[in-house]
């Protein structure tokens, strides 16, 4: 059998998440190592808006995450939250506006900077381009590296969702030098970072606008996570770009890809869809306006350029 990814819907943002995640790993087939000592949590906090806006991880779900954790290997695994610094957004604001500071006191796990931890200069190909990446040592390291990003549109590359959130993992915060080129940057960091497992939050997912999704999902493969998120989200995965470019340099095979749990139309009638067709030229200028505001400046670039 090839991928699973699984769709549980979850009624209540707060009550029983922790049931709706496990429930969710089970039906996507994800079977905790028996050796396990450290475990990573990335979710997305991309910015500093708060998870009701559908920009940001819910701290709920991430707290799901851990009890599950810790149900699994105890209280005595070592268990850190961890973010990396963006153009236009810091991590040692972002935790404690966005309530990551309060759950790590509740549940009794640390928080990390990866910007702050040691940096290891990675290399690869993508297509014919050589790509640099500053890449946190922790990740590569760790016994469970667990993906929680959010299910939102973004009209640089269409969708953001598992893979665009390893992208957030890269250490060096000024990511938008990867823009000209963040398709290619997107699978190149994905082919250095394999998470073990992702966990989506699609509570409340962003399309045009917020919308109340009540949706958990999970998969190990993050490329066939995001092959049927964009379905979700109305568009064609064969027209995002990074999953092409994915395909092409065999990180995931669309072939493969099965789903179990609720069904994926039961959600794609409550998105929200985008016009990315109508913004496309207004979009482009925009951003050329932006990145070279950015280089004369030297300030960071706007919230609106580091969705996801």
């Amino acid at each position: 059998m090839g991928s699973l990814v699984s769709l549980v819907s979850h009624k209540n943002s707060s009550e029983k998440i922790k049931d709706s995640i496990s429930e969710a790993l089970e039906l996507a087939g994800f079977r905790f190592s028996s050796s396990v000592k450290s475990v990573v949590v990335k979710p997305n906090l991309c910015y500093y808006w708060d998870a009701a806006t559908g920009y940001t991880t819910d701290p709920v779900v991430v707290g799901g995450v851990i009890d599950v954790v810790r149900e699994r290997y105890g209280e005595d695994v070592d268990i850190k939250i961890v973010e990396a610094d963006a153009s236009a957004m810091r991590t040692k604001y972002a935790f404690p506006i966005l309530g990551y500071e309060k759950l790590a006191r509740e549940k009794g796990v640390k928080l990390l900077n990866l910007s702050e931890d040691v940096l290891l200069d990675k290399t690869v190909r993508v297509g014919k381009r050589e790509i640099s990446f500053k890449v946190p040592k922790l990740l590569l390291e760790t016994d469970l590296f667990v993906n929680v990003p959010k299910l939102k549109i973004m009209r640089v590359t269409r969708i953001t969702c598992a893979m665009k959130n390893v992208f957030g993992c890269i250490g060096f915060p000024r990511k938008f030098v990867y823009h000209e080129f963040l398709d290619e940057a997107i699978v190149g960091i994905n082919k250095v970072l394999r998470p073990h497992v992702t966990v989506v939050d699609g509570l409340v997912a962003l399309g045009r606008f917020p919308v109340k999704l009540e949706l958990i999902m999970a998969g190990a493969d993050p490329f066939s996570v995001d092959w049927v998120a964009s379905q979700i989200m109305g568009c064609k995965p064969t027209t995002v770009k990074f999953l092409k470019i994915a395909t092409k340099e065999k990180l995931g095979n669309p072939q493969g890809i099965f789903t179990r749990g609720a069904d994926v139309l039961d959600f794609k009638k409550g998105f929200p869809k985008a016009n990315f067709t109508s913004s496309r030229y207004w979009w482009g200028l925009q951003f050329w306006l932006l990145k070279a505001y950015g280089k004369l400046s030297g300030d960071v670039i706007p919230p609106i350029i580091e969705e996801g």
